[in-house]
């Protein structure tokens, strides 16, 4: 009867993962549809595909998971907004930090989680949170405005504009001996110096490097004491293993457990080095940011 018994207990729970994953969202990008990696989750360590479900079976249990994405991706938008309700559905506990929030943002979403609450979710959302121009509602609305509506914690883990500020004019010492490797710097940098299109002056550098860290440290800081398990949705640089906030995790001493995905259009390369697991969603038309920049 023993034996009998624990095959049937690995079909009920097999029965219930599969049904408490929702539907996966139809693509809106329109690059990449023809690719035989489009829709593909590869486990970046031994190089297997895995299913939806055996992704969630295996962030289900981490107690601190990033998510990186393409900022301007709406596929990217709507994967989070899936999984952060396919996870809702195993784990009732825990909290969701987001990039897109600062420390001065924190109040009013607490206010607006608890009226969600007593069925008051506000109208006017973007003015309720005070939600910053710079990153794009049509984009993040669906997501936050689904969060909101849940009893688990919704967290800032970006600095305040004042803190940045700051920091740019101090560029403060920081701490830590994997995040402030000659190597970390060097490639942090350089991903400035590209992303800015080569127009900021070398003596700037050293400030926009000292803030990118300070942010990926904050991240941490916030990812560390957040109720577990965590999950933290920011930039695909801040989410690399090799070079953002889980380097600054192992720095404070809470690296063990972390798992990083990576949500990458189809045609970048994605390695082991720099995350866990990779999900392929189709491209955007590429766009010329630095003809914008030099306008």
């Amino acid at each position: 009867m023993k034996h009998l018994l624990i095959p049937l207990l690995a079909f009920l729970a097999a029965c219930q993962s599969q049904v408490s994953v929702p539907p996966l969202p139809v693509w809106q990008s329109p690059e990449g549809r023809d690719s035989a990696e489009l829709g593909v989750i590869r486990d970046l360590r031994n190089g297997k595909r895995l299913t939806p479900e055996q992704l969630l079976d295996r962030l289900t249990v981490a107690p601190r998971v990033l998510v990186g994405e393409k900022h301007d991706n709406p596929d990217h938008h709507a994967l989070e907004l899936w999984l952060v309700r396919a996870l809702a559905e195993r784990r009732t506990d825990g909290s969701v930090l987001l990039e897109m929030l600062n420390p001065e943002q924190q109040e009013r979403v607490a206010v607006a989680q608890a009226a969600a609450a007593n069925g008051e979710a506000p109208t006017d959302l973007i003015g309720a949170l005070a939600w910053q121009k710079g990153w794009d509602w049509s984009l993040y609305g669906p997501l936050v405005s689904w969060l909101v509506k849940q009893p688990t914690p919704l967290l800032a883990a970006n600095l305040d504009r004042s803190e940045i500020m700051r920091i740019y004019a101090e560029r403060p010492t920081l701490e830590g001996a994997r995040s402030t490797t000659d190597a970390v710097r060097a490639a942090l940098l350089d991903d400035i110096r590209e992303s800015h299109c080569g127009l900021l002056p070398d003596s700037q550098l050293p400030a926009m490097l000292a803030v990118q860290q300070q942010r990926d440290r904050r991240m941490a800081e916030r990812l560390k004491t957040a109720p577990e398990p965590a999950l933290l949705i920011a930039g695909g640089f801040h989410a690399r293993r090799d070079l953002g906030v889980p380097l600054h995790l192992q720095d404070l001493g809470v690296g063990e457990g972390v798992k990083v995905l990576m949500l990458a259009e189809v045609g970048k390369t994605v390695i082991a080095q720099q995350a866990d697991y990779v999900w392929y969603t189709p491209a955007l038309p590429p766009t010329d940011y630095c003809a914008v920049l030099r306008k």
